[in-house]
């Protein structure tokens, strides 16, 4: 089961810290704490993990905590969230590990494109990235995709971003908007909202924005970049074939496990309705994210690691370096999970509570807001999702199940906003496909503010429809 913080648990972890700022000395502080963090992390190089710990003293001290209480209330968020999401992450890690050494990934692409024609490639690779998208991180999902779009793109004679852009597209838009990526987990946890009903949610607004952003796109894309020379150096690490595959079914039953059952607690929970009910509960179990991802994890040692005539050690390698890579996304989570709890406890959210009632501004377009300002301002997707749902948490406090999984939604598609030239995946993208910063400008940053846009303006109107 997914782990909560309560209030009483915070109170015996550590010190609660002052509320007595006024809301004008608690904005000054959160300005300058915000503005240190961006600072840090743009001017100085200093790695996020970092920025965001001395960013939470700042916060407190500028709040008025005292002296020995500056990171009380971070020791705590950081536990707390490293608990509750490290897990999953961890585990998110395993799988996509799996899924890219035991050649998994090619199986899903081989098969796709072995049925496509010509005019509907672009659609087959928003598919394609889609699909891997959902265990994979963006950067992995990235290094497995571009190598199967050039050579595509090579064979097929079509224009590199009509079908580059909707790969990207599949890729970003679960990366932002669907768990179990690190940025939806946690906002899901700071939020308090229903992982189940955030992931069903989450489908129903990427599949139309992943459409509009990606083929759609696609085609003004290339119109305002102009053909790109396919690199004639790159040898996609996709070619290089396993002496034995997983098949296509298993590798696509295998990524889907965990999808299907958290749907299926999340459904329970709507039709069944009784806690005390043992159906209910025996899908409350099986579509805890832990357990989801679990079982979707030791399967895939089955399914793809004995598939591809892995022996039991070369399994044991595979789920082991898969940890390695993803220590400092676990160290930032955690940070972002303890400046979240610092901006709670000096009483941040509930000014911004109060700040919002008079503004008459929708919670979810501000949580939008100030995820868009913080992702312009640092480049990184997560820590503007993890600093926004911070901020406007309290606000979910007295939301509907569902519109608190919209909130979550809103704050990762803020998160998205406009990628440029303090952001990694900017220059990712820029160095495999070969443009220019100008091209990657018309090109990826456009598509990232795209995705943000339509999924936002999804958003609202479904909020007011459930």
């Amino acid at each position: 089961m997914e782990t909560r913080v309560t209030p009483t648990l915070l109170a015996a972890a550590a010190p609660a810290l002052p509320h007595t700022s006024s809301n004008g000395q608690l904005l000054v502080a959160v300005l300058l704490s915000i503005g240190a963090i961006v600072l840090l992390i743009t001017k100085f190089k200093l790695h996020p993990f970092l920025a965001l710990t001395l960013g939470s003293g700042l916060l407190a001290a500028v709040a008025g905590a005292p002296f020995d209480k500056l990171l009380s209330s971070f020791s705590t968020g950081f536990g707390s969230t490293v608990a509750s999401v490290g897990l999953l992450i961890g585990l998110g890690a395993m799988l996509g590990k799996l899924l890219a050494d035991s050649g998994g990934a090619n199986i899903i692409a081989d098969t796709v494109l072995a049925r496509t024609g010509p005019k509907m490639l672009p659609w087959a690779m928003a598919l394609i990235a889609a699909v891997l998208g959902l265990p994979l991180f963006f950067e992995v999902g990235v290094v497995l995709l571009i190598p199967i779009v050039l050579l595509v793109a090579r064979r097929g004679n079509v224009p590199l971003m009509r079908i580059g852009i909707p790969a990207l597209a599949g890729l970003s838009v679960l990366h932002g908007l669907v768990p179990p990526h690190p940025g939806p987990l946690v906002a899901v946890d700071a939020l308090k909202a229903d992982l189940g009903v955030t992931l069903a949610l989450g489908l129903l607004i990427a599949v139309p924005t992943l459409i509009v952003a990606g083929p759609l796109f696609s085609r003004f894309a290339q119109r305002w970049v102009g053909p790109l020379e396919i690199p004639a150096d790159t040898t996609p690490a996709e070619t290089v074939k396993h002496e034995k595959t997983p098949r296509f079914g298993a590798v696509l039953a295998t990524i889907l496990l965990p999808v299907v059952l958290m749907l299926g607690k999340a459904l329970a929970d709507v039709v069944i309705d009784d806690p005390k009910a043992g159906v209910q509960r025996f899908f409350d179990f099986i579509g805890s994210p832990l357990i989801a991802l679990l079982a979707a994890t030791l399967l895939a040692m089955v399914t793809l690691g004995r598939a591809a005539g892995f022996d039991k050690a070369k399994i044991s390698a595979t789920v082991g370096n898969s940890l390695g890579p993803i220590a400092g996304i676990v160290f930032i989570v955690g940070a972002g999970g303890g400046f979240k709890q610092t901006l709670i406890d000096v009483g941040v959210g509930q000014a911004v509570s109060d700040w919002s009632g008079k503004w008459h501004i929708s919670a979810l377009l501000l949580g939008w807001l100030i995820a868009v300002l913080i992702r312009l301002a640092t480049g990184s997707a997560t820590v503007a999702t993890i600093t926004a749902a911070g901020i406007v948490g309290p606000l979910a406090a007295d939301m509907s199940t569902t519109h608190a999984a919209l909130m979550v939604l809103a704050i990762g598609a803020g998160s998205l906003f406009l990628s440029h030239v303090n952001d990694a995946g900017f220059w990712l993208v820029k160095e495999y496909f070969g443009m220019s910063v100008g091209q990657t400008l018309k090109s990826w940053s456009v598509m990232e503010t795209v995705i943000s846009v339509v999924a936002i303006a999804l958003i609202l109107p479904l909020s007011l429809i459930i």
